[in-house]
């Protein structure tokens, strides 16, 4: 359906009685495992939202000292239906996949690994690393494009400036800065720096929906307050938003439009079924031996859907057990 009026009034999003609400998620701490486990905060998937456009899942870390944490060590494990997306703030982490990519993940750079058919990879903080602090974010792929081919993409964004505040736009079109990085569904990633006091009005496109990750600082998004650690959720409607910091903040926006289509999440697969998430558990599962040895590097079978991971031979990890239930779609 489409809006017929002929001079459609602008819609601020924070001004008085303008345009939705914003719903607030709050996190919940996740452990990457073993007993000095790096922890996350996820706010994303959550009880309240599972998605905002194609973003599935939103973990944030740090600031954390890699000699208290250990740092981040994830050894080779498989994706499928799914792009991952990995953004710093401090820090350096190697990352290698079953397509051959060996690629540094730093500060003001993003890399995206796109999984489609199926994909393996691994991510280590490397040894000159004293601090990790970050973003890991998925974006769901459309049915049409989940089976594509795995793919990786590397981009700089030149920050955009004005009085107050600074922006990197990773993924999409904002400020007038828009990135090269291709996805086959419309998105929207960026961070953004406010200086104590800003106010940042920000057009937008009024189709999308849009999260606010608020790392540290208080600022209040659309007209409501959110503090470190939150994500903001604001439905489609606004063409403009604004974003006022009482703190020097870091935030990281994220937006597309509604997904429109319901997913199967379980540990790292994207899928439509639980026959089908349990069949990508069973195909990883066949590439590993009892001691954790993929079974491709002896020659026993195929590479397989996922592959193994490029010049990475740290056992890889076995998926876990699945529920004493049938997986139940999102959307």
């Amino acid at each position: 359906m489409s809006n017929t009026e002929r001079e459609p009034v602008e819609i601020v999003c924070g001004e008085a009685g303008a345009g939705p609400g914003v719903t607030v998620l709050v996190p919940r701490d996740v452990p990457l495992g073993g007993p000095r486990a790096m922890n996350v905060r996820r706010t994303l998937p959550s009880r309240e939202r599972t998605l905002i456009g194609a973003w599935c899942f939103a973990d944030h870390y740090g600031p954390d000292p890699v000699a208290e944490s250990g740092g981040m060590v994830v050894t080779p494990h498989p994706h499928t239906g799914l792009a991952t997306v990995s953004w710093l703030f401090t820090g350096e982490v190697e990352h290698r996949d079953s397509i051959g990519t060996v690629a540094m993940v730093r500060p003001g750079e993003v890399n995206l690994m796109t999984a489609g058919h199926g994909i393996s990879h691994s991510e280590n903080s490397t040894p000159a690393t004293t601090v990790l602090h970050g973003v890991q974010l998925w974006l769901a792929l459309p049915d049409a494009a989940r089976d594509m081919a795995p793919s990786f993409e590397h981009h700089a964004p030149a920050p955009v400036t004005g009085e107050g505040w600074s922006a990197s736009v990773f993924l999409g079109s904002l400020l007038g800065s828009s990135s090269p990085v291709s996805y086959p569904f419309p998105v929207l990633g960026a961070e953004l720096r406010l200086q104590a006091g800003t106010t940042l009005r920000i057009d937008v496109d009024a189709s999308y929906e849009h999260g606010l990750l608020v790392d540290h600082g208080v600022v209040t998004f659309a007209g409501r307050e959110l503090k470190p650690a939150e994500l903001g959720y604001l439905a489609p409607g606004c063409a403009t938003v604004e974003i006022t910091a009482h703190e020097d903040a870091l935030l990281v926006l994220l937006g597309g439009p509604p997904f429109g289509e319901q997913l199967v999440m379980w540990w790292n697969f994207v899928g439509r079924t639980h026959d089908e998430v349990v069949a990508y558990r069973d195909e990883w599962q066949a590439q590993i031996t009892r001691d954790g040895a993929v079974l491709a590097d002896s020659q026993d079978v195929a590479p397989g859907r996922f592959g193994t991971v490029a010049g990475d031979h740290t056992p890889p990890i076995p998926a876990p057990p699945l529920p004493n239930l049938r997986l139940k779609s999102r959307g």
